[in-house]
């Protein structure tokens, strides 16, 4: 492994297989790599080399190594691993150890997977950022909050992690990152274990190189081994009905980003995808509020405990915006459960005949600063419609970073969206500006 360029995650996956290379030789080569290069970086809060090793060991002599068959894995600190302490981006958890694995970490390595450590995250999943910095550029946000993450895979220092999504948190950073992440419908990946800070919000997702490897762990963690047949079919499945839109908020999103999302669609009709006009309907346009409210009532009621009897160990950025939940009265609360609720039962009249529709991932690229993990404006919509989203990197901004792009479908088409972006990825890849 040390003398090869770092194949793909199924790539992996193949060689532990077939048994031309071991678990343990692609564990001591991303050890090597996390050991040279993560003091810069600083994607991961938690990693320690003897029991990454340890582990791969233990996947080598199993009889059937499983379908992820030693393949490291990168685990945002939000998320329970009995191998590692989890502590949650905040100084109130610091050394806390849980007694079990998260049922999304148990599921990995039931599968043959090798836990990695854990990636860094925005103080309790929320705001104010990690040490974490964008590997193409360390003096801008990776985004957040699952940092780390995206960071640990844009740099090569893990082929796949897990994150998590209350807004934007896996796909932002995706964008910024230069990666793909896939957030996929509601519930489909289970939660035990892991910090909920929106009952109706968070989901798990996952940070890749390619679609397929971002399938290969969705389909694992969900149990569609479907998604990855999909997801390897690419351009030889027929082509996506596919319209764009760049959100009732276009305006807000820089240049580059409206530039690369028409581009983005432009090519995929160029390469013989069926364009479908797509209207953003007014009522839609109350999802960005309506999205927030959300978000920040139901996390001022998940961190009541530490708002209650740590808040010295808070953030001021946190203290402000529990302080903000607080204040939202249950009407509002209740009315923007029911924008939610109304809109996804509409969500007919906003795809139309698409299967997919492409959307900015981000406002543009990173910005240039560490106190702020940027703006999820273009992921709340979706989110709250809890339509599976796959971001994928597109193209160059002015300042030379990544722009990604959103490919998203109707809540439960997961499969359709991953064979759509597997499709999309085949035909802009080596086009990207």
């Amino acid at each position: 492994m040390d003398t090869l360029t770092p194949p793909s995650a199924t790539g992996l996956v193949q060689l532990v297989i077939d048994g031309q290379t071991s678990a343990e030789a692609v564990a001591r080569r991303y050890a090597d790599a996390i050991e040279a290069r993560d003091g810069s970086l600083r994607a991961f809060a938690a990693f320690d080399r003897a029991t990454v090793i340890e582990s791969a060991r233990r996947v080598d002599l199993a009889p059937n190594k499983g379908p992820l068959a030693g393949v490291p894995i990168a685990v945002k600190d939000i998320i329970d691993t009995e191998q590692f302490d989890t502590c949650h981006g905040s100084p109130i958890y610091l050394g806390h150890r849980p007694a079990l694995d998260a049922a999304c970490v148990a599921m990995l390595r039931q599968a043959g997977a090798v836990v990695l450590g854990k990636t860094v995250t925005a103080e309790l999943a929320t705001f104010a950022p990690g040490p974490t910095r964008n590997p193409h550029a360390p003096g801008h946000t990776p985004g957040g909050s699952s940092s780390g993450s995206a960071a640990a895979v844009a740099a090569g220092l893990a082929p796949l992690a897990l994150g998590t999504q209350t807004a934007g948190s896996v796909i932002r950073p995706a964008s910024f990152c230069g990666v793909v992440g896939f957030k996929p419908s509601p519930r489909r990946v289970p939660r035990t274990g892991v910090r909920v800070n929106s009952d109706t919000l968070d989901e798990i997702g996952v940070f890749g190189g390619s679609v397929l490897d971002v399938a290969l762990l969705a389909s694992v963690l969900a149990l569609e081994p479907d998604w990855l047949g999909r997801a390897a079919q690419g351009q030889a499945q027929p082509a996506p009905r596919v319209g764009w839109h760049l959100t009732s908020r276009g305006e807000q999103a820089q240049p580059a980003m409206r530039a690369a999302v028409q581009q983005a669609a432009q090519r995929a009709c160029e390469a013989g995808a069926r364009s479908h006009a797509v209207e953003w309907p007014d009522e839609f346009d109350l999802l960005f509020d309506a999205q927030l409210t959300i978000q920040l009532a139901e996390t001022a009621r998940a961190l009541a405990p530490e708002y209650a009897y740590r808040r010295s160990r808070l953030s001021a950025q946190l203290i402000e915006a529990i302080q903000q939940g607080h204040g939202f009265s249950p009407q509002r609360y209740a009315q923007a459960l029911r924008t939610g609720r109304s809109c996804a039962a509409r969500i007919d009249s906003l795809f139309g005949a698409a299967d997919v529709i492409i959307a900015p991932s981000a406002v543009g690229e990173a910005p240039p600063t560490l106190e702020s993990t940027g703006d999820p404006l273009f992921n709340r919509p979706w989110q709250l419609l809890g339509c599976p989203v796959i971001g994928l990197p597109f193209a160059r901004g002015p300042l030379g970073l990544p722009l990604g792009v959103s490919v998203v479908a109707r809540p439960g088409q997961d499969a359709q969206l991953i064979a759509a972006a597997a499709w999309l990825e085949q035909c802009w890849r080596g086009r990207s500006g």
